[in-house]
């Protein structure tokens, strides 16, 4: 495999990637754009903070993966290497605990007055009584985002004798409970903080979270560390309000890594330039990581740390496909041409804390006009842009339905709703239809070809449904037939060797006078 890495990374990459006999030419001078021109055969990047944009990707046709020697990896296009089938990896962790000891020492900086104490005392004076401090002993912290580096700031701060309150969406209370967090809202945190640490990505979801709304909740002198991204911090509402509250502001990440004005100098008590995982400890350890997932992605196959693959570690895709199936079959049932209104889900057991996951494979089932989405992002842009509404529902546990889910299309015109919901599951590896309106414990497997029919129970339906299927010369593999709670409907899902064509599904509609009949084929 060819790599390169255009950046300044610890020798060690090189020499272990050299070792296994990967073909490696490390330029640090050379703009990431020339060298791509230069070396079209590029099968792998490693790099640290270059931006690898839709151009870089498009000028190297061989490229398989790009891997960020660092956790964030927001220089990286990768939608784009997405769609060129590029895998994205980072090194989650590796510069964690540079991360943390620095929120130590910039708290400690701007408690005990460090800098500006440093300064006078360098002029020769002896302001002792201008520099009076505080201590981080008995404080509250607060963290938000209890991943690697917030785990890590926790754990690097018990030594203090903290409080620590912790938010986090994903983890458990018993998790955050080990690391000596207490989980909280951000309300609570930013009422209850002596220090907020911020430890969360750039998303839409988070930019600007830390806003008036919750910097006005602060007690007076609380200090905010941002080690994370700056787009974390509203910084015109920390202005507003940073005066009147006291507040503190430590600041370790901007809008650019580059030299030039800084839009939060201001109102920055301590400020320093990106130096959070500036270590030599952390150098290395991210390009000793680099290359060992390069080795073991070439040579084995492990894509555990690939960022862009459309499923976050701890979900099954077969999960993914289930929500594909059981979409695919509620849209048929409602009519590939029913215009869809509203979608709403139920994701049980361990499944509901992927719910965003989901949306990809059922925007794929149920749309006609879009494919390759795999992130969720774009889903929901898709479906917003349709003017469909999306509702998870809170799943309810005591129906212990396992790892299970249930999607309702709602669909029609004004005067002619209309609704259908599907659940599945996976049994014994096996993806499964378990239900569909109020027809339970189906339990068939929508891959193939089948025949769902709803109608008014009575005898002999079903026999008509069948010499239908064998006049088109159809053989049926499987069928079932349940009635529905109230004894009045029946459903027949009838599994055949091959699709059943249209003037097939038109002749058993109206030789038993069904309320829905479709075929539905899932390759």
């Amino acid at each position: 495999m060819f790599v390169l890495i255009p950046t300044k990374l610890e020798k060690i990459a090189k020499e272990l990637l050299a070792q296994k006999g990967f073909t490696v030419v490390q330029d640090a001078e050379t703009p990431l754009a020339d060298l791509a021109k230069k070396h079209p055969e590029t099968e792998a990047l490693i790099v640290r903070s270059e931006k690898v944009t839709k151009a870089v990707i498009e000028a190297l046709p061989k490229l398989k993966t790009v891997i960020r020697a660092g956790a964030g990896y927001d220089n990286i296009d990768t939608k784009a290497a997405r769609k060129h089938g590029v895998d994205v990896m980072n090194t989650p962790g590796a510069n964690a605990n540079g991360v943390a000891e620095e929120v130590i020492a910039l708290v400690l900086a701007h408690y005990r007055q460090i800098v500006p104490a440093d300064i006078s005392t360098r002029a020769g004076k002896w302001e002792k009584k201008n520099y009076m401090g505080r201590e981080i002993t008995g404080k509250t912290i607060g963290i938000i985002g209890l991943g690697a580096i917030g785990r890590l700031v926790a754990k690097r701060l018990s030594g203090f004798e903290v409080r620590v309150l912790g938010f986090d969406p994903v983890i458990s209370t018993a998790k955050a409970a080990e690391i000596g967090a207490e989980l909280a809202s951000l309300e609570k945190i930013f009422t209850e903080s002596d220090i907020i640490s911020l430890h969360v990505p750039a998303t839409p979801e988070t930019k600007g979270m830390v806003n008036a709304s919750l910097l006005g909740l602060c007690r007076p002198g609380a200090v905010i560390v941002n080690c994370a991204r700056s787009e974390i911090i509203n910084e015109a509402d920390l202005r507003a309000l940073k005066a009147e509250k006291k507040l503190g502001f430590c600041n370790d990440v901007y809008a650019e890594d580059a030299a030039g004005p800084k839009s939060c100098a201001d109102i920055a008590d301590v400020m320093l330039p990106h130096l959070g995982a500036t270590t030599m400890e952390a150098n290395n350890m991210a390009a000793r990581r680099a290359a060992e997932q390069l080795i073991a992605y070439a040579e084995r196959g492990v894509t555990t740390y690939v960022v862009n693959k459309g499923v976050p570690d701890g979900l099954d895709e077969k999960f993914q496909q289930l929500a594909y199936h059981v979409a695919f079959v509620g849209r048929a049932l409602l009519g590939a041409n029913s215009p869809i209104r509203q979608i709403e889900c139920s994701f049980y057991g361990d499944l509901h804390k992927f719910a965003k996951w989901f949306l990809p494979p059922i925007v794929a089932a149920i749309a006609t006009d879009v494919k390759g989405v795999d992130d969720p992002k774009d889903a929901e842009e898709y479906l917003a842009g349709k003017g469909i509404t999306v509702k998870v529902r809170e799943a309810d546990a005591g129906k212990k339905y396992g790892n299970s889910m249930t999607v309702d299309l709602v669909g029609g015109s004004d005067d002619s709703l209309r609704q259908v919901s599907v659940r599945g599951t996976i049994a014994e590896g096996n993806l499964m239809i378990s239900r569909i309106n109020d027809f339970d414990k189906l339990y068939f497997t929508p891959a193939g070809s089948s025949l769902v029919a709803i109608y008014q129970d009575r005898p002999g339906v079903l026999a008509k449904i069948t010499a239908a299927i064998a006049a088109a010369g159809i053989n049926i593999e499987d069928i079932r037939c349940p009635h529905d709670l109230k004894g009045v409907m029946s459903i027949a899902v009838v599994k055949t060797n091959t699709a059943v064509p249209a003037e097939t599904v038109e002749r058993i509609r109206q030789e038993i006078g069904a309320q829905t009949v479709a075929a539905v084929t899932i390759a």
